[in-house]
Order: structure tokens, then sequence, then C-alpha cells
């Protein structure tokens, strides 16, 4: 199975996430659109310029900037202090969305991280055209944006994303390193600072192509093991894992918009099929089970309807899952136009408590579903139906 690893980097951060708390709250400019700065308070020494907007940005006002220097170049300049609770509040809710849909999330720092893509591909699709959904969502729902970087790896997913901002997706795949990594110059290398970077110079290594075809030996031999490292990045290898340290996930959950409004229940069914199919393998990539169903449906005139139900015996099959969402919407629906619906699993457990008496059964229905997810990871999810599809 190849490899794939996104990075996302919220464009801006604590300008972009100050901005939208603001408008959020009623304020009715958007900060990121004005010569407005992120700084600390001045009489208490901390006044350095933190973020900035583009405008800002055209005039030369730079990070680490003081404001003496950044009123200099920009005599309208606005500045507004950091608010590390509210930083802190938009990075929980990108990090969280992310690990509600993958196994495999790590928060590099509080506007960065790493998603591990592998293994996703039949349930999300192609990775090219979900990080452009995924930007676009990211943009529209939370009100900022962010770039995507994908590789076969973190250092390339990482050097991805970094191309060209903001709200933009890059790809760095293997056999793109020499075509996208070694045309740049060595400081936009990860991890060469520019003590580094000067010193590579002063040896004529000037490109990253000039570093990944020096004598690794050459390098270790002047860096020690940070000239190993350096060769190894300049040649887009990089075997770390992305790392996840968060807890299980309390739910799992997944809705969609309708392309027009439905009230036709066969093709309400028939999507609240996919979305508990879409939940269902998500539980089981996580090895987990619920004790607890939930279904919601927003009427066209966005009237937001739900109910739950909790099972007796912890599932995680699609039919199990399905059954319970479809009885729970029977019940639910009065017949209206649909907008959107959804289907939420609680109660998450790694513990598979069922009755004796239903034991053999449920493992036979366990293995069953096992072989089905392995032929779908194989082939697609399209290359089985369930006997009872209509559409």
């Amino acid at each position: 199975m190849e490899r794939l690893i996104l990075h996302v980097d919220v464009n801006n951060a604590f300008l972009s996430w100050s901005a939208t708390e603001m408008l959020n709250n009623g304020f009715k400019k958007d900060i990121r659109n004005t010569y407005s700065v992120i700084a600390g308070e001045e009489k208490e020494r901390r006044g350095i310029v933190l973020a900035k907007s583009d405008k800002c940005k055209k005039l030369g006002i730079k990070t680490a900037d003081s404001l003496f220097v950044a009123r200099k170049k920009c005599r309208c300049l606005e500045v507004y202090p950091p608010n590390y609770a509210v930083y802190k509040k938009y990075s929980d809710m990108l990090y969280n969305f992310f690990c509600q849909h993958f196994d495999l999330v790590e928060r590099y720092s509080i506007d960065e991280c790493f998603i591990d893509y592998s293994g996703f591909v039949n349930l999300y699709g192609d990775v090219v055209k979900f990080a452009y959904r995924l930007k676009n969502y990211i943009k529209n729902t939370m009100g900022f944006t962010v770039n995507v970087g994908i590789g076969n790896n973190k250092l390339c997913a990482k050097m991805a994303s970094d191309f060209l901002k903001p709200d933009k997706v890059h790809t760095l795949f293997d056999y793109e390193i020499k075509e996208k990594l070694w045309n740049l110059d060595i400081e936009d290398l990860f991890m060469v600072g520019k003590r580094t970077s000067v010193k590579l110079k002063e040896l004529g290594i000037n490109k990253i192509y000039d570093l990944a075809n020096k004598d690794v030996n050459y390098l270790i031999k002047i860096f020690k093991k940070q000239g190993q490292m350096m060769w190894e990045y300049a040649n887009g290898i990089d075997n770390s894992e992305v790392e996840s340290q968060r807890d299980k996930p309390k739910s799992i959950s997944n809705s969609v918009v309708l392309p027009y409004d439905y009230n036709n229940k066969e093709k309400l069914l028939s999507k609240l099929r996919e979305l508990s199919n879409d939940v269902a393998m998500r539980l089981r990539h996580q090895k987990m089970y619920c004790g607890l169903v939930g279904v919601n449906i927003k009427y066209a005139d966005f009237t937001v309807i739900s109910k739950q139900q909790k099972v007796s015996t912890n599932i995680n099959s699609d039919i199990d899952i399905y059954a319970v969402a479809s009885s729970l919407f029977i019940k639910l629906w009065n017949g209206n136009d649909v907008r959107s619906i959804g289907v939420r699993l609680g109660e998450i457990t790694d513990n598979l408590i069922i009755q004796l008496s239903i034991f053999e059964s449920v493992l036979k229905q366990d293995n069953l579903q096992s072989t089905i997810d392995n032929i779908k990871d194989k082939f697609g999810d399209n290359i089985i139906k369930y006997g009872d599809d209509k559409l």
C-alpha cells in the first residue's frame, strides 16, 4: 500500500484566528484585509510583531520587528494583542476534526498537523482531490485558510505545504523530488538554519540539488549526524512515522449536505447507508465498537431533529449500524424535504460485550466484515454491494 501523508498548515495562524474570533463575535472588519499586526504590549517591552497581514507584509513588516520599526514602515498600523486561549480553541477545533476522521494524526505545532492518509483512499478518494475538499471545508466552516502538502513521507508533505501560500494544495511525491525540490535554495530545506546554510554555501552548496548529490561521507565528516540527515532530506528520504498521541475517540460521525433537497425515502436510505458504512469502517479502523447510534436530519427550512438509541450488544459492522440508523430515520422523518443527514456513533469502546447465546454468530459476522473490508481496501468500496441496495 502506498504511503500518503498530509501536512496541514494554518495560514498566518495568529492573525487569522484572531480575525475569525472577532468576526464570530460581531466585529465588522476583517483585520486580515487591513494594515494590522498581532503584537505584545509595548509598555511591558513585549511590543514585537508576532503576525502581520498581507498588506503589512508588502510594506516590509516582518515577524519579530518591534512595533517602533513596524510603525515606521506603516503609519496607519492597527495593533491587536495576542490571545492564546483563542489560538488554542481553534487549534483544538482543527485537531479534533482530524481525529474524528483519521486514525493517525500528529499535532506538530499549534498550527500544523500531519495526517497519515495511507489506507483511506478507498474511503475518501484520490488524495489530491480530497486535499482540495479538506482545505475548502475548513475555509467554509471554520473561517480560516490552510495549506495542504501531500507527499510519500512527512518531510515531503511539510516541504510541499510551504511552496506557495495561502489557501493552496501542493504535492511533493517521490517522483517529483528532482523537479520540485532540487531547484530550491539550500536555506529552503527543512531543518537547515541560517548558520548552517552559510556554512554550506561556503562549501559551494547553494541549491538542494548540490546537497543531494554531494558525497554523504564528506557531509558526515564536516557536520557529523546532521550531515547524514541533511543529505537524506535533500533526497526526500524520511522514514519517521506520524505519531498520534491522542486518546481514543469518544464519538465518530459523518454527515452530508445533499445535492438538492430529497424527499424520496429510498434515496434518503441509500445515502444513510453510505454514511453508516463510512462511520462503521472508521470505527473498525480503530479496532473499536459502539454502544450507541444516532441520526440527525436537517430539513429544507433548516429545522434540525435528532434521535439516538443504545444497543444491547456493542457493534461495529456495516449491517448492524445501518439497521439501527435506518430504524431511527424512519421514526424521525416526517416526509418533508431533507437538506442534510448525518450518522453518529457514541459510547465508543474497545470491549466487545456480547450475550453468550449469540457469541458464535457475532464472531462469524466479525470474520465476514473483516473479509469485506479487506476486499474493499484492495479493489475499492464499490466492489461489494449489499443485497437490498436499491441505487
